[in-house]
């Protein structure tokens, strides 16, 4: 059964929602209490999983702050509220160990904090903002927050003493974030405030200051309830879980990151409560890719403080094997008190599924578990591939949700006919002589302003290629050889499978055109990776480099200088590597691979000398 249902217009009005209550509580004057902006968050993610307000960093805005590029993303966290999830976390960082050559992989443990996330360097205080750039906020220390440690401690969480809010402003604040948030944010204090901060109870924890453990993988998995239990002991600061991460820098690298989490990292949560409810129908959905996914409606059930009618069913696969169907009985779980979703079949039923697209009408096909509509020009793909475009470049404002369905209701359904549009093309539209300017303005900036070439590249919205593997298919490729290149050339490159560079390799020619299009109307675009102009005189010219082990400075900074002399920076040892640069504690197994192929292996103070950067 399918009920018919505006989700576009649902999921815009949502993230306009959304957005208004992030905004007003990252100001520590929310409107809305967590657990109702989790359940518009849920229904968000069932409405639209592909939705870019999903896959980012919930950005901050602090105004009059002084905005500030962070050297290193500082991204969200994925998370695990089961043993299962947890176990398949280890098991794709053993798998990738595996493959360059570390067998004894490493995890430390350390409590997650429910704060505000920041990075202190010494000089500026910058809170994560949109995960790549921060509002710097040291005035946070002069109105008397603690850096416990000192200055200069990294990244870590400003929060309040749990036992502290408990006992003096649990009944004024409805959460001890949004004290702290109002702390940072404001330039005054009330005085509730101001007497925690006197009693020095409001504190910067970097993370490299909490209590943790390192243990291996099987300790993990078999100790994950105790080893929980001892580290919440040893803090008085509201915790959210704990932080599962891999300690190995090179596995660090070897698995990236998305734009929302580093993959090398995880939080495991408890799980949330459950509750029995009823199937009473099936809402199709279409993402930007094509993929057309299934939210079961139920009789609405209190799960947690909250009434759930919807819950997300992920593919049409799940429904036939578990017989999700109307009548089916069903017990669901709000994991982390945030998503709902199936936890158990109790009472199976017939699944029906689509056979035609719920947007364009387009027959639909199967692949695996999915059903896809193949229709380039779908209206719900076309909105969500503009609008997905727009705001992943990132240099123009305007063309949100509405403005793109309007866009394509009035037959400009490309990025190719968008950029045709002059102001009175979008006065014919309808739009209004300000809105029409503005609008004219964004299509010319976008082009005219400077932005990053893997940025451009995950513009495009290609699957499977997000912005962490655009930068490292860029350090192989110029943009404009994406044109031909093919999948064995992408499966050549460390960190893509198979499976990858055929589904890569499939999406560039797809979205070919539409790129060499783009590149000749002469988008200002930052060379980055293979396409940066190499200094040819330098001694790494063209060579293959890997570093490796604890620098005396930065290594991001080293890896930058290496690339800027013309260098093609690695993330493990191969055939090709001409260089491993060592630090302190490099690991055995990667010195052997290094000698076992003939690379040369430089310690940090002779590769210093060999570019001439020594002191």
């Amino acid at each position: 059964m399918t009920l018919p249902l505006d989700l576009p217009s649902e999921a815009h009005r949502l993230v306009e929602r959304l957005t208004e209550y992030n905004d007003a509580y990252r100001r520590g004057t929310p409107l809305v209490g967590d657990a109702q902006y989790d359940l518009l968050l849920a229904r968000l993610r069932e409405l639209d999983s592909d939705h870019p307000f999903l896959h980012r960093v919930e950005p901050e805005t602090f105004s009059g702050k002084r905005e500030i590029r962070h050297p290193v993303p500082m991204l969200s966290t994925d998370k695990a509220y089961t043993p299962e999830e947890l176990e398949r976390f280890v098991a794709r960082v053993e798998k990738e160990a595996g493959e360059i050559g570390v067998t004894e992989v490493r995890y430390r443990v350390t409590p997650k904090l429910d704060g505000l996330a920041g990075r202190d360097d010494g000089t500026f205080f910058v809170t994560r903002g949109n995960g790549e750039s921060g509002y710097e906020v040291s005035s946070a220390f002069a109105k008397g927050m603690i850096p416990l440690g000192g200055r200069g401690r990294g990244v870590g969480e400003m929060v309040i003493l749990q036992s502290y809010f408990q006992e003096h402003l649990s009944d004024a604040f409805e959460h001890p974030r949004n004290l702290v948030v109002g702390i940072v944010s404001s330039d005054t204090v009330n005085e509730l405030a101001k007497k925690a901060l006197d009693d020095e109870a409001v504190r910067f924890v970097p993370y490299s200051e909490l209590p943790s453990r390192v243990v291996s993988g099987t300790e993990l998995l078999a100790g994950m309830d105790a080893i929980t239990e001892e580290l919440s002991g040893q803090v008085d600061y509201p915790l959210d879980g704990m932080v599962v991460e891999v300690v190995d820098e090179d596995v660090r690298r070897t698995m990236g990151a998305t734009s929302h989490h580093y993959r090398w990292q995880i939080a495991v949560k408890r799980k949330g409560e459950t509750a029995l409810t009823v199937v009473t129908g099936v809402v199709w959905q279409v993402g930007r890719t094509g993929k057309v996914t299934p939210v079961l409606m139920v009789e609405p059930v209190n799960v947690s403080g909250a009434t759930i009618r919807r819950v997300t069913a992920h593919n049409a696969g799940l429904l036939e094997k578990k017989g999700l169907g109307l009548g089916a009985e069903i017990e669901i779980i709000r994991s982390g008190e945030v998503i709902p979703k199936v936890e158990a079949v109790l009472v199976p039923a017939a699944t029906e599924l689509p056979t035609a697209c719920p947007s364009c009408g387009t027959a639909l096909e199967r692949e695996n578990d999915f059903l896809l509509c193949r229709n380039e020009h779908c209206p719900d793909q076309v909105v969500q591939t503009i609008e997905h475009w727009f705001k992943t470049l990132g240099n123009a404002d305007w063309f949100g949700r509405k403005t793109v369905e309007k866009l394509v209701r009035s037959g400009y359904d490309s990025l190719e006919k968008v950029y045709e549009l002059g102001e009175e093309d979008f006065r014919a539209m309808g739009f209004g002589p300000v809105l029409s300017g503005n609008l004219a303005e964004a299509v010319y900036l976008s082009r005219t302003r400077e932005v990053e070439d893997w940025r451009f590249l995950a513009a495009l919205g290609i699957e499977d290629l997000g912005k962490g593997d655009s930068r490292k298919l860029l350090e192989q490729f110029r943009l404009q050889d994406l044109l031909t290149v093919s999948r064995e050339q992408i499966e050549a490159v460390h960190g893509f499978g198979a499976i990858t560079a055929d589904s890569i390799a499939r999406g560039l020619e797809r979205v070919g055109p539409t790129l060499r299009h783009l590149l000749d109307l002469g988008f200002r675009i930052m060379p980055t990776g293979a396409a940066r102009e190499k200094v040819t005189d330098s001694p790494l010219a063209g060579k293959h480099v890997v570093f490796t082990g604890k620098m005396r400075g930065s290594r991001e900074d080293m890896q930058e200088e290496a690339r800027a002399q013309g260098a093609l920076v690695q993330s493990a040892v191969n055939s090709k590597t001409d260089f491993l640069i060592c630090g302190e504690n490099v690991g055995a197994s990667k010195l052997t691979k290094a000698r076992q192929l003939g690379t040369e292996i430089l310690q940090e103070d002779e590769y210093l000398r060999l570019i001439g950067a020594q002191g």
